[in-house]
């Protein structure tokens, strides 16, 4: 039997309209991904939320510094998994220099449903790390963006070599 967890890559408000970066299909994905929240918690599947904070080590980034209010993760995310655990990451890479392994370990899941923003950049880097390959790992293609459509099927093909891309409404 699989213990699935749904990973929820960046929905930060510099994302979103007003935001620094906003991105392409954004309204859609927000209503998806809280209708997704919902249907997980109703099976029991745990929630992460993974939320990128610029390393200001390097300087101010050019979106997500710590303190901001487009580092926050959008509030209506919050409000639909208000539990969940929040692991900050400052690497495309959910799992790189993170505490995500020690969530999923805690968590005691096999399986992971990768869902979020930047397709081609923190969904799929999460998704095909090193430190993902001990997971059956999926990429909820209906529940991630990027800065425009191209781009994001562009990043979804690259990724489909390496791990399953399925609709959130298959597992859900």
């Amino acid at each position: 039997m699989t213990k699935p967890a749904l990973l929820l890559i960046d929905l930060q408000n510099d994302y979103f309209p007003g935001g620094k970066f906003a991105l392409w299909n954004t309204d859609a994905i927000l209503a998806a991904t809280e209708i997704a929240i919902t249907k997980a918690k109703a099976k029991g599947i745990p929630v992460v939320h993974i939320q990128h904070i610029a390393d200001s080590s390097l300087g101010i980034a050019p979106f997500f510094n710590e303190g901001t209010e487009g580092a926050d993760i959008h509030p209506r995310i919050l409000a639909a998994a208000p539990d969940a655990p929040v692991v900050i990451k400052a690497f495309a890479d959910g799992f790189h220099q993170t505490q995500l392994e020690e969530t999923l370990q805690q968590l005691g899941v096999d399986t992971l449903y990768v869902a979020g923003m930047m397709t081609q950049n923190c969904v799929t880097h999460t998704a095909i790390s090193k430190a993902a390959e001990k997971y059956d790992v999926s990429i909820l293609a209906d529940l991630c963006t990027t800065v425009d459509e191209m781009i994001h099927n562009i990043a979804l093909n690259a990724a489909s070599t390496r791990v399953a891309l399925v609709p959130s409404a298959q597992v859900l």
